[in-house]
């Protein structure tokens, strides 16, 4: 099969590799597409802290189950469509006891720790896999990842009714959680700096009416969430809280970006704000995401900017470099 391998970081390369064999406790599931991200680009580009080498990155996963690795009994068959839940947990550590199992300290991502979605073909444990509704289309059903993991910080940053809720950045991810906190009741103000991206989502059919597209924001918030990856955004997002206000920290910053975030702990103490760390999601999302999907409730075909197929993933992770469009997919098999 044809999958996008790294073995340095900065570079990758296309390679024909065996198709897996998938464990008695696997299935090999047929890539029908794979969504592309600012993660992909950072772990191909700068490296990731849990980025093992070598490996085939990618971990936004629709596909068809094509073989099992044990008999008859088990929950899937040939030919279910299903979404590839990216983790691996161990379910006894105090983690993942308490529904947090993104945290687990024993957890194999897909694309990190094990091979991942970049290619025609990936194995996946059963239990992370969840069966994608009969109406539900492969490219809407793999946004179940990213939005399951603007699911996770929603909760942690208790967004609810009429709560007034700032997102900094207009990109996908942005966009989802947009989207999705308006439809936990929240007044949501988006602000992005990018004139085309302002006009984009204003514009997108997708964008409830509780969505306003700013410069900058103005007043106080009761959640701030920041969904691009520079200090600044973070250093505004603080500035804005409200008394009790509550900032999720849900884009990573690059490692030379780290430390130059100023935090007044005095206004946190005063304020009585809270700072919660949002990273991945766990299983339980990805079920809520494709429910939230198949319902029509929040919608996603309008952000899909660009579908393209393996051989072009360079392309791909420019476009996202240079946020030329909104969300990339990318089709193993050929574009659809």
């Amino acid at each position: 099969m044809q999958a996008v391998v790294i073995r340095e970081i900065g570079s990758f390369q296309l390679e024909d590799i065996p198709i897996p064999e998938p464990r008695p406790d696997e299935a090999l599931v047929r890539v029908r597409v794979a969504g592309l991200c600012r993660t992909d680009l950072k772990v191909v580009r700068h490296g990731h802290r849990d980025l093992v080498l070598p490996r085939v990155p990618g971990e936004e996963v629709v596909g068809e189950v094509v073989a099992l690795g044990s008999a008859a009994g088990e929950p899937f068959t040939p030919g279910d469509r299903v979404y590839v839940y990216p983790g691996v947990w161990c379910g006894e550590c105090p983690s993942c006891r308490r529904g947090a199992e993104n945290l687990c300290r024993r957890m194999r991502i897909m694309g990190f720790h094990r091979d991942g979605g970049f290619a025609e073909y990936v194995t996946a444990p059963l239990r992370s896999l969840i069966r994608v509704p009969e109406e539900l289309r492969d490219e809407a059903a793999v946004f179940a990842e990213p939005l399951s993991c603007c699911l996770n910080a929603l909760e942690l940053g208790g967004v609810g009714e009429g709560d007034r809720m700032g997102v900094w950045g207009a990109g996908p991810a942005g966009t989802l959680l947009s989207r999705a906190g308006a439809l936990r009741g929240a007044s949501v103000l988006v602000v992005e700096p990018e004139p085309g991206r302002r006009e984009r989502m204003t514009a997108a059919p997708g964008t409830p009416p509780a969505v306003t597209v700013l410069l900058e924001t103005s007043g106080l918030l009761d959640v701030a969430v920041v969904a691009v990856g520079d200090p600044r955004a973070y250093e505004a997002a603080l500035a804005t809280l409200a008394p009790r206000g509550r900032l999720v920290v849900f884009s990573g910053l690059l490692p030379g970006d780290d430390a130059v975030v100023q935090v007044s702990l005095n206004a946190v103490h005063y304020q009585e704000q809270t700072l919660v760390g949002a990273y991945g999601c766990s299983l339980r999302h990805g079920v809520e995401a494709l429910e939230l999907l198949a319902s029509g409730r929040l919608r996603v075909d309008d952000l899909i900017s660009h579908r393209l197929p393996l051989t072009a993933l360079d392309e791909g992770l420019d476009l996202v470099a240079r946020r030329a469009g909104m969300k990339v997919h990318v089709y193993p098999g050929g574009v659809q």
